[in-house]
């Protein structure tokens, strides 16, 4: 089912690459090759629910093409293009839940909350206007550059620092690709990926994840899935949530960033979020955790707090996978994270065949392969290809990347030493006594005390 086509999943792609290749060029003078990008976007959302909206995002279109878009056109054809995204994104998660057999635990997340227009915001949305205008070929230090002022006001506003980090990350890729003119290769879809999220955080009230209820039960990790980028890192804990009061179980994340220098990498990651969350310890030691109060989003997102964890009793987190996981309800898409990218589902596998192939591994399932995104796995834990490849069981996430359905392993089952032994990705995340895991922390506990003297020193200047 994962290889089956998806009815018009190929024609919104389409129409998002168009638009996509406009930006390339940029939108201050598009010629005519280019201006046909907002105008098919424009034209593949006019006969969905959306058409009331259409006209603004064909008015958008046809003011692009004649090279005079505003900020407010620039955020109709970000918006359109995010809700075309949003419509493959779902249709591939209607297949996952074919797949897995679970269904969804409602209908829609909450909207964002209205807040007031903060200058910071209107800053932002100017500084990606004219981003959009100049187009990754266009791009130049001092375009780039000018995102810096903005990004050190908004990470002033806890509120507004989704946003920051965003805009920080993003502009440190254009950095590094400058002068825009000399690139060989462009990440169209990538670079448009950032810029339409970015732009439509700038609206008031899109950035808010506040909570719709509490979290009252136990939580039963399944594994931790690390993003890391030059200036930031990210946990993000996969869970089972069972509620004390005998609901249906759920799907849950509980997730933890820090901001980071380039020089802590690998196991060294850890030792800036585990303050921040006990969350982590207790997936080292194979432990749940009982919650009492845990703010929860519709989206399904434990706005993690201590005061309402405590240490619980002892959890296999592959138990968990083999009883818990198929009977629990997948958790709702917030509207912004309706996206083919993020679609990240919880599943469990076991009796495939691994194959590895070079550097490739894929798992063969009911005589098909299925692909093994070992690119995902993170260097700060002892899950490797390796394991991967000799494994004969595995929780991961399912994912959808260029055109296709591939697996990222959290947890694998393996034998080592003619053992059977569980390897997960955050097998480190609460400390670590393997030789290897304690060499990385402690050469990125150094790296760390170093610039934390260094920080100081200026600090007392």
């Amino acid at each position: 089912m994962l290889a089956d086509t998806i009815d018009g999943l190929g024609e919104a792609l389409a129409a998002v690459d168009a638009f996509d290749q406009a930006l390339v060029a940029g939108l201050l003078r598009p010629q005519p090759a280019q201006a046909a990008g907002p105008a098919q976007l424009a034209h593949a959302v006019a006969g969905t629910p959306l058409a009331a909206r259409a006209a603004r995002a064909a008015e958008a279109a046809e003011k692009a093409t004649a090279g005079a878009a505003s900020e407010d056109h620039f955020v109709a054809l970000a918006a359109a293009r995010t809700a075309l995204l949003g419509s493959v994104h779902d249709a591939l998660l209607v297949r996952a839940e074919e797949v897995t057999g679970r269904t969804c635990g409602g209908e829609t997340a909450e909207s964002p909350r209205a807040q007031e227009t903060v200058n910071l915001l209107a800053a932002a949305r100017s500084w990606l206007s004219d981003v959009a205008r100049s187009g990754w070929q266009g791009i130049d230090h001092d375009l780039v550059s000018g995102a810096a002022q903005v990004v050190s006001a908004l990470l002033r506003d806890p509120d507004l620092r989704r946003l920051a980090t965003l805009l920080d990350g993003f502009a440190a890729e254009l950095a590094a690709s400058c002068p825009g003119a000399a690139l060989e290769r462009v990440p169209a879809r990538r670079w448009a990926d950032l810029w339409s999220r970015a732009l439509l955080l700038t609206l008031p009230g899109a950035a808010d994840a506040s909570a719709s209820g509490t979290a009252t039960g136990r939580l039963l990790p399944l594994g931790v899935d690390l993003q890391e980028h030059a200036t930031a890192v990210q946990a993000q804990v996969h869970a089972v949530f069972e509620p004390a009061d005998g609901a249906v179980p759920r799907l849950v994340r509980a997730s933890v960033s820090a901001p980071k220098p380039d020089t802590v990498v690998g196991a060294g990651l850890w030792q800036l979020l585990r303050p921040h969350m006990s969350l982590l310890e207790a997936v080292s030691e194979g432990r749940s955790m009982d919650l009492d109060g845990m703010p929860l989003t519709a989206g399904g997102d434990l706005l993690w707090s201590d005061e309402h964890a405590r240490q619980g009793e002892p959890a296999d987190a592959f138990a968990t996978a083999r009883v818990a996981l198929p009977t629990a309800a997948d958790a709702v898409t917030a509207p912004l994270d309706r996206h083919p990218a993020r679609i990240a589902v919880p599943v469990f596998m076991e009796g495939y065949a691994a194959r590895k192939d070079g550097d490739a591994v894929t798992f063969a399932v009911a005589g098909r392969p299925l692909a093994v995104d070992t690119d995902r796995i993170p260097a700060a834990g002892p899950l490797t290809p390796q394991a991967v490849a000799a494994s004969g069981a595995c929780i991961g996430l399912l994912r959808w990347d260029a055109g296709t359905f591939s697996i990222q392993p959290l947890a694998v089952e393996t034998t080592v030493r003619k053992k059977a032994v569980a390897v997960h990705a955050g097998q480190w995340a609460g400390g670590t006594a393997d030789k290897a895991g304690v060499k990385a922390e402690k050469a990125a506990t150094d790296a760390v005390h170093v610039l934390r003297e260094r920080a100081g020193r200026l600090l007392r200047k």
